[in-house]
């Protein structure tokens, strides 16, 4: 009897060490989660040297400006509590949020606000991250929690500019900010082992609601292949951009699928320094040669939208879909066009792809189909992401390149300053006096609707002038493990976090 009780109390304490063991491991799960990336960040931790998309993307978790946007695309508070505009849009004056604090524990001071902005003003040295901010003339601390930007022209979008990973605020006294990423956003960076992984853990002493998740980790899935295979076997939680074809094999009993824009403009890029590029008439024959409808349909079953300039639809007021039509397909007309040009017979170029991007592989397939139609025979050269960064977008060492280019703020000007002819990330090698022109008075404009319909005009520009071939912006599909929910799009290239939680 004693030993039969002995058994009894041994199978209880047994039986509740495995269920405490089961509630732990649950909270520890739900606490964690696991996102799957196409690429390595293989960038700097600077926010104000970052380059590739997919990096500021993540890192929009880690760093704030003293504006930043929400999920409608409107640009609230941030690192400073409250701004006041002059009346002719020249003078910008932030307070200082009362409290708040880098992830290393440090006050923000007023001392931080003003070296950052003067940092990514290109006024410590170097260039500026954006153009527009080539336009402020001085920056004054005015309190100790109060600073003043004053800038050379008016500039009714100038709030925009600032509410991007590119003009983060961070501490003065980090003197390696490439390699240690301080922040003030709702997550901290951790740690990186390159090609595997980057982690992150919320910032407990956030200024505003605190994230959900506690700890993510970023997995770094570089094959394409295997994605689909990663969210069933639970390997990650989540995954982004994924593609038609990745998000059919899911089970939609386990994932919740999300489906909204990538917010980005995908093209035939065109480096205007290979010789034949330089020829209008073979720039419009390749437009009209490329059926737009004809990639959607391949890469995506139809779903996507068609762009005709390097402004997207979720750019509302900057987006003129009069432009989508201008080179529906009509091959008899590039042909008209290749016969005008200087090389009637066609030529031989080659497309750099980053391999591990199936939409932009799987579109340049289509792509080079098109262009045989006219002579032009192009070969696909498939590369590593880093391969692609340093060599194509860095060292402009190609002759085409089909990716999809983003937005870092809410303004046209994001998405069109690469083109003007002296800008410092204009991989195209795009020159056009025109398009510089109306650039300019676009970032001159004392109104907001004054701006708008030059940077219209830029847009339009850059379609007459068929800068490059501009096919789609395209659908984003995002897996989440059923676990969890929140998810939520936004109108420019960023993922958010915060919003994130564990389904109870």
């Amino acid at each position: 009897m004693k030993k039969f009780r002995t058994l009894i109390l041994l199978f209880i304490f047994t039986l509740t060490t495995v269920l405490c063991s089961c509630t732990d491991g649950k909270t520890k799960a739900n606490d964690s989660i696991t996102i799957g990336i196409s690429q390595d960040i293989g960038d700097s931790l600077d926010p104000h040297e970052m380059v590739a998309a997919g990096t500021k993307e993540i890192f929009f978790n880690v760093f704030e400006g003293l504006v930043k946007p929400d999920s409608d695309g409107n640009i609230v508070p941030a690192v400073a509590e409250s701004v006041s505009v002059s009346e002719d849009k020249t003078i910008y004056t932030f307070k200082l949020r009362n409290g708040i604090k880098f992830h290393n524990g440090n006050p923000v001071t007023i001392e931080d606000v003003e070296y950052s902005i003067n940092k990514f003003a290109g006024r410590l040295g170097g260039e500026p991250v954006s153009s527009a901010f080539s336009n402020i003339a001085e920056v004054n601390v005015i309190s100790d929690d109060s600073v003043e930007i004053k800038l050379t022209n008016a500039d009714a979008a100038f709030l925009s500019y600032l509410a991007s990973v590119e003009a983060a605020i961070i501490p003065k006294d980090n003197e390696t900010p490439s390699e240690k990423a301080i922040g003030t956003g709702p997550y901290k960076y951790v740690s990186r082992t390159p090609l595997q992984n980057v982690i992150f853990e919320r910032n407990d002493n956030y200024w505003g609601e605190k994230a959900n998740i506690k700890n993510v980790t970023f997995k770094i899935c570089t094959n394409a292949d295997t994605i689909a295979m990663e969210l069933e076997g639970g390997t990650i939680d989540m995954c982004i951009h994924l593609t038609n074809g990745q998000k059919k094999q899911l089970d939609t009993e386990k994932f919740e699928i999300y489906e909204g824009s990538m917010n980005l403009v995908q093209a035939l890029y065109l480096n205007h320094e290979f010789e034949p590029f330089k020829d209008v008439y073979v720039r419009q024959a390749m437009n009209y040669v490329v059926d737009v409808n004809e990639i959607m349909d391949y890469v995506s079953e139809g779903a996507g939208s068609p762009i005709g300039t390097s402004i997207y639809p979720n750019f509302g007021k900057y987006f003129d879909e009069k432009l989508v039509d201008v080179y529906s397909y009509n091959e008899e007309k590039a042909k008209e066009l290749m016969a005008k040009s200087a090389y009637p017979d066609g030529f031989e170029m080659t497309i750099n792809v980053p391999s591990n991007y199936d939409q932009h592989m799987d579109t340049a397939l289509v792509v080079k189909n098109q262009l045989a139609k006219i002579g032009i025979n192009a070969t696909i050269n498939p590369v590593d992401w880093d391969s692609w960064l340093s060599d194509t977008y860095i060292g402009r060492n190609y002759d085409a390149t089909v990716i999809g280019v983003d937005a870092a703020n809410l303004s046209a000007e994001a998405l069109l300053s690469r083109f003007t002819s002296d800008a410092s990330n204009n991989f195209t090698n795009y020159s056009n006096a025109d398009f510089d022109a109306a650039f300019e008075k676009a970032s001159a404009a004392s109104t907001d609707e004054e701006a708008t319909a030059y940077f219209r005009e830029c847009a339009e520009i850059l379609n007459s002038d068929a800068a490059n071939v501009y096919i789609q912006d395209l659908p984003d599909f995002v897996a989440l493990n059923k676990r969890f929910t929140g998810y939520k799009f936004y109108p420019i290239y960023v993922l958010d976090l915060t919003n994130i939680k564990a389904v109870d």
